[in-house]
C-alpha cells in the first residue's frame, strides 16, 4: 500500500500517515483527562482549608486510575511498535527514542508512586501530605504535556519521513490491533 496521502509540502510534513495520525489523535482525549487531573491536583495542593483530605485524594485517585487505563495502551503502541521501528534507523540508547522512553518511565513512575501511596490511606491525612501526593500527579502532567508536544512536533514527523511505505503499513496493522 502506498501512502500517497502522507507527504511533504514545502519541506514540511503536510500530513501524517494513518497510524501516526491515530497516535497523535489519542493525545487529545488524554490531554483533556490530564487537564482535569491537573485542576484537581492544584485544588488539593493550594487549598489548605479542605476538611476531608482522604476524600479529596481518593477522588483524585479514581481519576488517576481511569487516566492510566487510557494512557497505558497508547504507551504500549508507542513503546512496543513505533519506537522499535524508529530505533532501527536512529538507535535507542541516545537521541529521541531514549528521551521518549525516559519520559514515559518518569510519568509512569510519578503516577505509580501516587497510586501506591494512596493505596491504604488512613483518615489522618494532613494538608502537607495531600499536597505532596497531588504534586506527584502535577509532575506527571508537566512531563506528559511536554512529551506529547515533542511527539507531535518532532517524533511523528520524523517517523513519517523515515519509515518506508511497507513499514507504515506494518505500523498501521499493528497499531490498529493493539
Amino acid at each position: 500500500m502506498e501512502y500517497q496521502h502522507c507527504g511533504m509540502m514545502a519541506g514540511r510534513i503536510s500530513e501524517l500517515c494513518e497510524p501516526l495520525q491515530t497516535l497523535k489523535n489519542e493525545h487529545g482525549p488524554l490531554t483533556a483527562q490530564m487537564e482535569q487531573l491537573y485542576q484537581s491536583s492544584n485544588l488539593i495542593g493550594n487549598n489548605p482549608s479542605i476538611d476531608n483530605w482522604v476524600e479529596q485524594i481518593n477522588a483524585l485517585k479514581e481519576d488517576v486510575v481511569t487516566f492510566v487505563q487510557h494512557l497505558e495502551p497508547h504507551s504500549e503502541r508507542e513503546e512496543g511498535i513505533l519506537f522499535p521501528m524508529m530505533a532501527a534507523y536512529i538507535g535507542r540508547e541516545m537521541g529521541p527514542i531514549a528521551v521518549m522512553e525516559y519520559e514515559h518511565d518518569q510519568a509512569k513512575s510519578h503516577l505509580g508512586t501516587f497510586l501506591e501511596k494512596t493505596d491504604n490511606l488512613n483518615t489522618e491525612v494532613k494538608a502537607n501530605e495531600a499536597k505532596d501526593l497531588a504534586d506527584l500527579v502535577i509532575q506527571a502532567y508537566f512531563i506528559l504535556k511536554e512529551h506529547f508536544s515533542k511527539e507531535e512536533n518532532v517524533l511523528f514527523p520524523m517517523a513519517e519521513q523515515m519509515l518506508s511505505d511497507e513499514e507504515k503499513e506494518e505500523l498501521r496493522r499493528k497499531v490498529m490491533t493493539v
